[in-house]
C-alpha cells in the first residue's frame, strides 16, 4: 500500500461529461482516494424521506472502475433548505439572541432534535446502500465539526446544557453553585430552569459558567459524531470512520483529547496563515499534536491547499516548491495520507477563489505540475506508511487550560495560549528536537523532559502527575501563570503558581504583567516582556536569571529547583526569542535530550521509525541547500539512489527522505 493521495471531489458542481476527464487526470496525478458527498445532502434527499442516489451511484462506479477509493461522507454539515423550512427552530441562535438564517453551511443548532433525527436518517440510508460497495474505503462523517457553529444559545441548547450539567454535578444544584462560585454577584441558582447559556449580559459573565459551556458545546458536537458513527457501524462494522479535525491557528472550539479516542482514524485539516512568515513551524506543531492525538499512530491530512485559500484578508499564493515542502512536512510528522480541498477548483460559490489540485487554469499550470510530481513522490515513499515518530520531549497541551486562560478579566489579555506554546515549540523545532504533545494526566514515563509553557488551569490529578514525573527523575519546565486555578476556574490560594508552588520551589505574592511594548532587562542578558511576577525562592530553588530594572529589580525571573530525584524550572516571564531559545537549549541538554540530526539553520529534520528502518526527512525551508550526515548504507527514497560518503545533499528549497537501517541513524 502507498500513502493515500487525493482531495475533496464534488462532481455535482460539474456536468457529467467532465467526470471522465476527472478520472483520467486523477490517474495521471496518482490520486488513490477522494472524499465524496460532503455537501450533497440537498441532491441526495431532495425532499424529506425522498432519496435520489443516481449521481452518487455513478460517481462511485467510476471511481471503482478507475481504481480510486472513496472516503464516503455523510452530508450532514449542510442541511438543505427544505429542512429549515420544515424546522426553523433548528436554526442556530447567537449570543445576542439573533436567530441565523440558512444559506451557507453548518447553520444548525447542535442540540436540535429535528436536526439529529434528519442527520441520522440520511446517514443510515447511505450506510445501508453503500456498506458493501467496493469503492468505499472509509466513512467521512460530517465536515469540520464546529467550524461555523461551535455554540448555539437557543432554548433547546439551554435545555441540553442543563441536562449535561445535571449529569456532571450529580443532579445537585448545591454542587453546581459551589463549582461556579455563584455566591459572587448574587448568581445563586435555586432551580435548574434558572440556568441558561452564557448569553449576552451587562457585565463580565461568570468564568466557571463560561468554561462549562465550552465543555458542553464540545461534547454536544461529539455526541452528534458518535451517533452518526454508530448508525454507520450498524450496516458497515468493518469500514473505519473519521471526521476532519482542525488543529490549526484559528480554531479552538473542540477538546480533541476527548474526541480522538472515538475516531477509527484521526484526520486533520490544516491551512497556512498568510501573515505567518514561517508557517512551516505551524505545520510541524500541528502535525506533532495530531500525531499525539492519534496515540502516536499515523494519521490522515484530510484538507490543505495547493495554493491560496479564500477566507483570509489577503490570500497569498504559495511560493515555488512550497506545495511539495508543505505536503512532505505533514508526512514527516506522521501523515499517511495527503489530501486537498479540493480536486477541481470551483467556478461558482463561496469558495470559487480557493485553490485546488486542478486549478482554473487547467493542466497547463504550475500547480498541476506540482500536483503530479507530489503524486510520484508519495508513491516513492510507500514504505514509510505505518512508521511512527519517537520523542523524548513532551509539551503539555490542554484545551481546558486554553479556554480558561482566554476568558475575560485576566491579568493581561495580551497572554494568549497558542502564542505561548508556539514560542516554546519554535526553538525546539529549530534545534531538531522531536516533540510529542500530552494531556496533563498522561503517562509521562517515556519522556526525559516535559514542558508546560501555559497551564493556567490544572486539576489536582494533572498537577500531581507533573510533580510525580519530576520527583521520579524527570525534568519539568513550567511557564508563567501556570497552576493558577483549578478545574472550576477557582484561584488556588496561598500564592502563585498555585498547584505547582512546591514542585517548582517558588512562591509569588503579586503579578506584574507588562504593557504592550514594555520590556525589562535580564541579568543573564536579553530582555523580558509580557509578564513578570514577584517570585520568592523556597525549598532550595535557585535563581538562574533576575530582572535588572523596574519594580522587580533583583527578583528572580527564571528559577531552577531540585525536586525529588528530578529537576524543575520556572520561567516567570516571557524572555525574548534568543534568550528563550538559549534557556530551552540549556534545559534540554541538561535533561539529556539530543536532536534528531544536526542540520544547518533552516533545514528541518524529522525522523519516522518503522519495523525495519528509520526514515529521515530533511526539508530545506531556507532555500540555501545543505549537506547532512547520514548512515553509510542509506538510500534516498525520492530519487531511489544510494547515498555515498555518509552525507546527503539537500537541494535549495528541496526535500530528501533517507532510509537508514534501524539503529544505524546518527545523533
Amino acid at each position: 500500500m502507498t500513502i493515500a493521495y487525493g482531495g475533496d471531489y464534488n462532481p455535482e458542481q460539474w456536468p457529467e461529461e467532465v467526470w471522465a476527464e476527472d478520472m483520467r487526470l486523477m490517474r495521471e496525478a496518482g490520486v488513490t482516494m477522494v472524499s465524496v458527498g460532503i455537501f450533497s445532502w440537498a441532491l441526495l434527499e431532495p425532499a424529506e424521506g425522498v432519496y435520489d442516489f443516481t449521481l452518487l451511484d455513478k460517481v462511485l462506479g467510476l471511481l471503482q472502475q478507475h481504481g480510486i477509493k472513496a472516503d464516503l461522507a455523510t452530508p450532514t454539515a449542510a442541511p438543505p433548505a427544505w429542512f429549515f423550512r420544515a424546522h426553523p427552530e433548528a436554526l442556530p441562535v447567537d449570543r445576542d439572541g439573533r436567530r441565523l438564517s440558512y444559506g451557507s453551511r453548518q447553520t444548525f443548532c447542535p442540540s436540535s432534535p429535528a436536526y439529529r433525527t434528519a442527520a441520522l436518517r440520511i446517514a443510515g440510508e447511505l450506510a445501508r446502500r453503500y456498506a458493501a460497495h467496493p469503492a468505499v474505503a472509509m466513512w467521512h462523517i460530517h465536515n469540520e465539526y464546529g467550524c461555523h457553529n461551535p455554540a448555539c444559545y437557543c432554548d433547546e441548547s439551554a435545555e441540553a446544557f442543563r441536562v449535561w450539567l445535571r449529569a456532571k454535578y450529580g443532579d445537585s444544584l448545591p454542587a453546581l453553585n459551589d463549582a461556579w462560585g455563584t455566591a459572587f454577584w448574587s448568581q445563586w441558582y435555586y432551580d435548574w430552569a434558572e440556568v441558561l447559556p452564557p448569553r449576552a449580559t451587562g457585565a463580565v459573565p461568570n468564568p466557571a459558567h463560561q468554561l462549562d459551556w465550552r465543555r458542553f458545546c464540545s461534547d454536544a458536537l461529539l455526541s452528534l459524531y458518535k451517533a452518526e458513527r454508530d448508525v454507520l457501524r450498524e450496516s458497515a462494522p468493518t469500514i473505519p470512520a473519521t471526521t476532519n479535525f482542525m488543529v490549526m491557528f484559528n480554531f479552538d472550539a473542540l477538546d480533541y483529547w476527548r474526541w480522538a479516542p472515538e475516531l477509527d482514524v484521526v484526520s486533520n485539516d490544516h491551512y497556512l496563515r498568510s501573515t505567518d512568515p514561517e508557517s512551516e513551524i505551524d505545520i510541524a506543531m500541528s502535525g506533532d499534536l495530531v500525531r499525539s492525538l492519534a496515540g502516536g499512530r499515523p494519521w490522515l491530512l484530510m484538507e490543505h491547499s495547493t495554493g491560496a485559500v479564500n477566507w483570509q484578508p489577503v490570500n497569498r499564493a504559495k511560493n515555488p516548491g512550497e506545495l511539495r515542502r508543505n505536503a512532505l512536512a505533514h508526512v514527516a510528522h506522521g501523515a499517511d495520507g495527503i489530501a486537498y480541498f479540493q480536486w477541481r477548483a470551483a467556478k461558482a460559490g463561496a469558495e470559487q477563489w480557493h485553490s485546488a489540485m486542478l486549478p482554473h487554469a487547467g493542466t497547463d499550470s504550475a500547480i498541476w505540475r506540482d500536483v503530479v510530481q507530489l503524486g510520484a513522490d508519495l508513491r516513492a515513499l510507500a514504505e514509510v506508511r505505518g512508521s511512527t515518530g519517537k520523542a523524548s520531549v513532551a509539551v503539555v497541551w490542554d484545551w481546558n487550560a486554553r479556554w480558561a486562560l482566554e476568558l475575560p478579566s485576566q491579568p493581561s489579555e495580551e497572554v494568549r495560549y497558542l502564542d505561548q506554546v508556539r514560542s516554546w515549540y519554535e526553538p525546539l523545532w529549530r534545534s531538531g528536537i522531536a516533540v510529542d504533545f500530552v494531556r496533563p494526566d498522561a503517562d509521562l514515563s517515556p519522556y526525559r523532559l516535559v514542558l508546560a509553557p501555559s497551564l493556567y488551569l490544572v486539576d489536582d490529578a494533572g498537577a500531581a502527575n507533573l510533580s510525580g514525573f519530576a520527583s521520579s527523575g524527570g525534568t519539568l519546565a513550567v511557564g508563567f501563570h501556570s497552576g493558577a486555578v483549578d478545574e472550576n476556574c477557582h484561584v488556588r490560594l496561598g500564592g502563585y503558581p498555585g498547584a505547582l508552588r512546591e514542585t517548582l520551589g517558588v512562591r509569588s505574592d503579586e503579578l506584574f504583567p507588562l504593557l504592550p511594548g514594555e520590556s525589562l532587562g535580564l541579568s543573564g542578558g536579553g530582555t523580558a516582556s509580557l509578564w513578570s511576577e514577584r517570585v520568592a525562592l523556597t525549598g532550595g530553588a535557585e535563581a538562574v536569571t533576575s530582572y535588572t530594572e523596574g519594580p522587580l529589580a533583583g527578583v528572580p525571573a527564571v528559577t531552577r529547583n531540585a525536586y525529588g530525584t528530578g529537576t524543575t524550572w520556572y520561567l516567570a516571564t516571557h524572555p525574548d526569542p534568543a534568550t528563550l531559545a538559549g534557556l530551552l537549549d540549556l534545559i534540554r541538554r541538561e535533561a539529556g535530550v539530543e536532536p534528531v540530526r544536526v542540520t544547518p539553520e533552516g533545514v528541518e529534520a524529522v525522523l519516522r521509525r518503522g519495523a525495519d528502518a528509520d526514515y529521515l526527512f530533511l526539508i530545506d525551508h531556507a532555500g540555501r541547500g545543505a549537506e547532512v550526515r547520514v548512515a553509510e548504507d542509506a538510500v534516498e527514497l525520492l530519487s531511489g539512489e544510494r547515498v555515498l560518503g555518509g552525507s546527503v545533499s539537500v537541494p535549495p528549497g528541496g526535500v530528501v527522505v533517507v532510509r537508514e537501517q534501524n539503529g544505524r541513524s546518527l545523533p
